[in-house]
Formats: structure tokens, C-alpha cells, sequence
């Protein structure tokens, strides 16, 4: 009798343990379901991205190796509920022939003995039942571990394709980018080939005059060839000089071919003393003024419009910084320079 209740200790023992554990590994596996089902809708959102996508996508690769972590980690959790399943229906075939031996032994334990066999017969049956629900939960989770690892190479494979077209595509504008600078710098050579044309004929034809000069790449006028003091409106013998600048101007304009972005600025510059007028409050009025007066008259000749650019910067970008009348006169001036539009 005390072994009788011993063993029935045992056995209650035994349940409570494996049933909690096969009620954990349920609601893992039903999460796990969950998580599988979600991750596979936001993949199949998500896949069709360009850049920004194939980031999520590859956070969701991390993801997805993390979920097959834990899926392997409740594998093995199965797997180790199997060796206890194992280790309990060993100990199980034990008490079976024990009892067995106590039935050959005496004909009064044999009604308890069968009752017990009974009770552990049908203990026995449960637990193989068991093993077998767990023994499919194993086999289910292995299939989705494949599909897991199926979506795994897909996604692999897709990421792998749009690295090979995004190198493609910057290898194709590095080309473009170097085709477009020589290109450009072609461009840059005809125009400034055109410049020195412009520059050299036009020495040829106003001179050495000390009111004409060259600086840079630009010819400078004084303002007093084209304006009396604090005006805008042309002089008869300005006007005659910008037809000699027209003539030459239009003669280049027809050689340079139309592909080529090029303008002429015209830029007005007065010396640092105030001007306020009505007409012009200001030295930048008075120098735009002039400007638009000279690119006005330069159209009236012929020279397409869409090729002149007035400017006017004031007393702001002197040439000398003295304050001598020379200082000033040279201050005051018209520039005019072929530059890329």
C-alpha cells in the first residue's frame, strides 16, 4: 500500500509540468503564426519599393532571421518535451513490470495490480497521444522553417538583382557626367576661341584710345564716352561707338553656332560719390540705367535680344579705391564682356 501511494505521487508529478509545457508551446506556436502571417503582408508591401524600400526590406531580412532563431529555439524546446515524453514512458514500462512481478508474486495484490496497470495503461496511451500532436507540431514548425528560409533566398535573390541595376546605373551616369564635362569644356574652348576673336578685332578697329581699355576679359569703356555727368541717355558720339561694337558684335554672332549658351553682359559701374536724384536715387539706379540705355540701342542695331544681359553694381566693385578725380573717372564705366549665359 505505501508503494501504491508512492507511485501515485509520482504520477500526478508528472502531468501538471507536461501539460503547462505543451500549453506554452501552443501560444508560442500560435504567436509565432501570427508574426509569420504579419511579416509575410508587410514583405509583400514593402518588396515593391525602389532605395527606400530595399532598406526596410533588408531590416525586415533581420527580422525574419531573429523569428527562425526563435523558431529554432522552440524546436528544441519540442524536442527536449519529446525526451521527457521518452523518459517518462520508460519509467512508465518500468512500473508496468514491476507490477507485473507483483502479480506473479500473490494472487491477493492481483486485483490492485490490474487496476493499477490499468490506470497506468491508459496514463500510457494519453502520453502517446501527446507525442504524437507533438510530433506534428514538430513537423509543422519544420515546414514553415522551410518556407521561412524559401522567402529568405527570394528576398536574397531581389536584393541582390537591384544592387547589380543600381551599380549599372551609377556606372552609366559617371559616364554621362564625364561626357557632359568634356562636352561642356569643348563648349567653354569655342567660346573663348570666339571671345579673343571679338577682343582682337575690336582693338583693331577702336585703337589705342586711353578712354578704352582692356581688363581681364572684359573691354571698358569710360561713361563719359557714352553719358554726360549723372545721365542715362546716349551721346550722338557714344552712339557711334556701340555701332562699331554692334558690327562686330553681329559678325561674331553669326559664326558662333547657335548651340553654344553665350551672352553679352553689359555691366554699368559708377565712382563711390551718392547720387539722389528723382530719376535716379541711387548710384545702382544710375548704373542699371545705363545698362539697359546701351543693351537698348545695341538691339536696335540687330543683335538678337535674347543674347544681351544688362547690369548695373553701382559703386560697388571699383577699380580703384582712391578718392582722386583719376581714382573716379576710372571708376565710372561701361563694361562689356562674352560670357556663358
Amino acid at each position: 500500500m505505501a508503494l501504491s501511494r508512492t507511485r501515485r505521487r509520482d504520477g500526478v508529478d508528472y502531468w501538471p509540468g507536461f501539460v503547462d509545457a505543451l500549453s506554452t508551446l501552443l501560444i508560442g506556436i500560435v504567436f509565432l503564426l501570427s508574426v509569420f502571417v504579419l511579416a509575410q503582408f508587410f514583405l509583400s508591401q514593402e518588396i515593391t519599393g525602389k532605395d527606400t524600400a530595399l532598406r526596410r526590406l533588408e531590416n525586415q531580412v533581420l527580422e525574419l532571421t531573429d523569428l527562425l532563431a526563435l523558431e529554432k529555439t522552440q524546436k528544441r524546446s519540442v524536442e527536449e518535451n519529446l525526451a521527457l515524453l521518452q523518459s517518462t514512458l520508460n519509467r512508465t514500462d518500468a512500473d508496468r513490470g514491476r507490477l507485473q512481478g507483483l502479480l506473479d508474486g500473490g494472487a491477493g495484490a492481483a486485483n490492485a495490480a490490474q487496476s493499477r496497470a490499468q490506470q497506468l495503461q491508459g496514463a500510457l496511451d494519453a502520453e502517446k497521444a501527446l507525442s504524437q500532436r507533438a510530433q506534428s507540431t514538430v513537423e509543422l514548425l519544420n515546414q514553415q522553417i522551410a518556407a521561412m528560409r524559401r522567402q529568405l533566398a527570394a528576398l536574397e535573390e531581389a536584393l541582390s538583382v537591384s544592387e547589380a541595376r543600381d551599380k549599372d546605373a551609377q556606372t552609366r551616369i559617371s559616364d554621362l557626367g564625364s561626357r557632359l564635362n568634356v562636352a561642356l569644356a569643348q563648349r567653354l574652348q569655342e567660346l573663348a576661341r570666339y571671345r579673343s576673336d571679338f577682343f582682337g578685332r575690336l582693338r583693331q578697329i577702336l585703337g589705342t584710345r586711353p578712354d578704352i581699355r582692356v581688363v581681364g576679359d572684359r573691354f571698358v569703356f569710360q561713361s563719359e564716352v557714352f553719358f554726360d555727368a549723372g545721365a542715362a541717355v546716349l551721346k550722338p558720339d557714344g552712339q557711334a561707338e556701340l555701332d562699331k561694337l554692334a558690327a562686330v558684335l553681329a559678325d561674331i554672332a553669326r559664326e558662333i553656332p547657335p548651340d553654344i549658351p553665350w551672352i553679352v553682359r553689359v555691366d554699368g559701374h559708377t565712382d563711390v560719390r551718392p547720387i539722389r536724384t528723382a530719376q535716379f536715387p541711387s548710384n545702382w539706379h544710375l548704373s542699371t540705367a545705363r545698362a539697359v540705355s546701351v543693351v537698348e540701342y545695341m538691339a536696335s542695331k540687330g543683335l538678337p535680344a535674347d543674347r544681351l544681359a544688362a547690369t548695373g553694381f553701382g559703386e560697388f566693385q571699383p577699380l580703384e579705391l582712391g578718392t582722386t578725380d583719376e581714382a573716379y573717372r576710372r571708376n565710372r564705366r561701361i563694361e562689356f564682356k562674352i560670357t556663358e549665359r
